[in-house]
């Protein structure tokens, strides 16, 4: 086994170079739990519909179990890196492992709504705690050579989540495996995991960063907290019928956020770290950036749940067709996200703005299928899918590192960590107002007197114009990027 080297104040500060098999096994340890992580941010949009007829779970139940586990890795990735380099990045992915863990065998258990949703936010902030360790092991722990050969290892595991969670997804609900229906999607996390823990536990050094990384526990609090004022009316609005106090509630927003700001401007004016340097918004590229991932996963967040409950309870396609039928679109991301990596470096800010619009394209095309009103076809829908995919890969593999091109080096790692954070808040936004908008169509199709299929179709054509919009406002706010990903800061 690898050796630790130990700082000045005791504490393992860096870990031996791994070589050979242990290399190996720790790298597959370190992927194979990213893997589950990125897996289930998808796996659960095609088990929607088996999830609310099993439980009776409503639409807003819907929505948190989407929401509440994008939002709650958001909230553990602003500490979970800093938490690794305090207290040893081996340490905190084990224990980040082992909560995922506990947390989706009680996800595959839950008896009710409820108790999914809290199992759900419990596994995202599990997931939030852990993905930030396998930066800094690879980091530490592999060479310069194999270092770069890790992180492409790192980006192919994002594509293949990409591809199998929908599909997995269906060929899980659909096999039924030990009667399990669709908590089986939560279970086979559990044994792979534990795996992953034995074999952590025996190869996997120690590392963190030598001297005092102090957390900003009251800001992470505050920032969690204006998330959840955010989304907590916006979601819930409609079952509690709008009243004056989810307004209030929303309102409480405005100083809670005012009240992070100015903390995080007296930590910098004290010489200590903050989650966010408020000096970065003035940063053109940063602001830019934010908004415009903001805007972009915004779009993305909800499209694959209601995407699901059209093809499902609209078009009456079994789980296992619903994911055939998104595979084209993970197949397309496949395809570009490598040229969007190879070409970032030099085609950087068109490159995203391509992407976007490309993006944009696609959901013109699948609102012309859609409102056609009949039940369209495998093909009919592949098309405008594959083309969302094409777009999806040329821009979300190069985001955070165009915009950070246009960041002060040493603001980098702080603001790498925001854009990151914002991207998961901007899946969880989306999934609360374009939910809200489905939901509130969908309701008033039926109320009409349309079938499953034209009530399921108006209410997914009611928020294609709003993703349309969300892509195209996120292409001009690229504007706003460096032209290149290794552009020098301006």
């Amino acid at each position: 086994m690898p050796t630790s080297t130990r700082s000045s104040g005791g504490g393992p500060a860096t870990s031996a170079l791994l070589s050979g098999r242990t290399a190996v096994v720790v790298l597959a340890v370190i992927l194979i739990a990213d893997f589950m992580e990125l897996l289930d941010a998808t796996i659960v949009s095609v088990a929607a519909p088996a999830i609310a007829q099993d439980l009776g779970a409503g639409e807003a139940a819907l929505q948190w179990v989407l929401a509440g586990y994008t939002l709650a890795v958001g909230a553990g990735l602003i500490t979970g890196g800093r938490i690794g380099d305090q207290f040893g990045r081996r340490r905190v992915f084990l224990l980040g492992l082992a909560a995922f863990t506990l947390a989706s065998a009680g996800c595959g258990l839950a008896p009710n709504p409820g108790v999914l949703v809290a199992t759900r936010v419990v596994q995202g902030l599990a997931g939030g705690l852990m993905i930030p360790q396998v930066f800094g092991i690879i980091r530490a722990s592999f060479e310069p050579a194999a270092r770069a050969k890790a992180l492409g290892a790192y980006g192919a595991v994002l594509g293949l989540a990409s591809v199998a969670g929908p599909l997995l997804g269906g060929v899980l609900v659909e096999a039924d495996l030990f009667g399990l229906g669709w908590r089986a999607i939560f279970w086979v996390n559990v044994p792979i995991a534990i795996v992953g823990l034995v074999l952590g536990a025996r190869f996997m050094p120690e590392s963190r960063v030598p001297g005092d990384t102090r957390l900003d526990l009251p800001g992470a609090a505050l920032a969690a907290a204006s998330a959840v004022l955010l989304l907590l009316p916006l979601v819930q609005g409609r079952d509690w019928g709008w009243p004056w106090w989810g307004f209030v509630i929303l309102a409480l927003l405005v100083p809670v956020a005012a009240l992070f700001l100015v903390r995080q401007r007296r930590l910098v004016a004290r010489g200590e770290q903050p989650i966010l340097d408020p000096a970065l918004l003035r940063v053109r590229a940063f602001a830019g950036g934010l908004s415009a991932s903001l805007l972009f996963f915004g779009a993305l967040g909800s499209y694959f749940l209601l995407l699901s409950l059209y093809l499902q309870l609209g078009t009456g396609r079994t789980a296992l067709e619903t994911g055939l039928v998104i595979l084209p679109y993970a197949i397309g991301s496949i395809i570009t996200s490598g040229i969007g990596v190879q070409f970032a470096d030099r085609a950087g800010r068109a490159l995203l703005m391509s992407g976007a619009l490309v993006l944009a394209a696609s959901q013109v095309v699948l609102l012309l299928v859609v409102r056609d009103g009949a039940a369209p076809s495998y093909w009919t829908l592949a098309a405008p899918l594959f083309l969302g995919g094409l777009g999806l890969g040329l821009t979300a593999p190069s985001l955070i590192n165009v915009v950070l091109a246009g960041v002060p080096a040493k603001d980098a790692g702080a603001a790498g960590g925001v854009l990151t954070t914002v991207t998961q808040v901007g899946n969880a936004l989306g999934v609360a107002v374009l939910g809200v908008a489905f939901f509130t169509r969908l309701a008033g199709s039926f109320s009409e007197g349309a079938t499953s299929l034209l009530a399921y179709g108006d209410a997914f054509a009611t928020i294609l114009p709003w993703q349309i919009a969300c892509y195209l406002a996120a292409a001009a706010l690229m504007l706003l990027l460096p032209r290149r990903a290794n552009a020098p800061h301006e």
